[in-house]
């Protein structure tokens, strides 16, 4: 009788791990993004926001999928299955003009705002899904990578957008956006991030 409960509780912990370790694989796919309302309404809801902060915009639209802390900055990650790269490029530029829009390289595209940096990049992972980052531009100053971010803009114009003279020279920080997102659990909230546990 000993054993058998034995192995039923040792069965039952070995499932309940490999459940929990399935996907920690860091990405995101359409079965995970909770309903969304159709792709008119969200335009027509970011179109019609009476707040014209862009973070503010994306967090009342899309759902949090992930955080990335580094320093005492953040970065938060939202989805979407609604739109493509282009389209919602096109609403959020229409409904907030950034100050620069990079081109779309790598599947990926990045708008700066005063004091924020949204990437927006088709997952790798599934199709059927886009990410959305918005870094403050504090988070982006501290913790991205500078090569990375001169793939889209020129080191000049990016330590003019952060205010940081030499900031090219001088930035420490490795974070290449939403493809260094470390292993996530299964919650929607997430720790760690550049810096963590170094």
């Amino acid at each position: 009788m000993f054993k058998k409960k034995s192995l039923l509780i040792g069965l039952l912990f070995l499932i309940i791990l490999l459940t929990a370790c399935s996907r920690q694989d860091g990405s995101i796919r359409a079965e995970d993004i909770p309903d969304e309302p159709s792709k008119d309404e969200i335009a027509a809801a970011i179109d019609h926001a009476s707040n014209y902060e862009i973070d503010d915009i994306i967090e009342a639209n899309f759902p949090l999928m992930d955080t990335v802390t580094g320093d005492s900055e953040a970065a938060e990650i939202y989805a979407t299955k609604e739109f493509k790269l282009t389209e919602l490029s096109s609403v959020l530029f229409a409904a907030v003009k950034p100050e620069e829009i990079s081109e779309v390289k790598d599947n990926q595209q990045i708008l700066i705002y005063p004091d924020d940096f949204v990437t927006l990049r088709e997952s790798e992972e599934d199709q059927n899904v886009l990410l959305i980052e918005v870094a403050s531009d504090g988070f982006v100053r501290r913790n991205y990578s500078s090569s990375f971010l001169s793939t889209y803009f020129t080191i000049r114009l990016l330590e003019n957008m952060l205010g940081a003279d030499n900031w090219g020279s001088r930035s420490r920080g490795e974070y290449r956006g939403m493809k260094d997102i470390p292993n996530r659990g299964n919650t929607t909230f997430r720790g760690g991030g550049p810096g963590a546990g170094k």
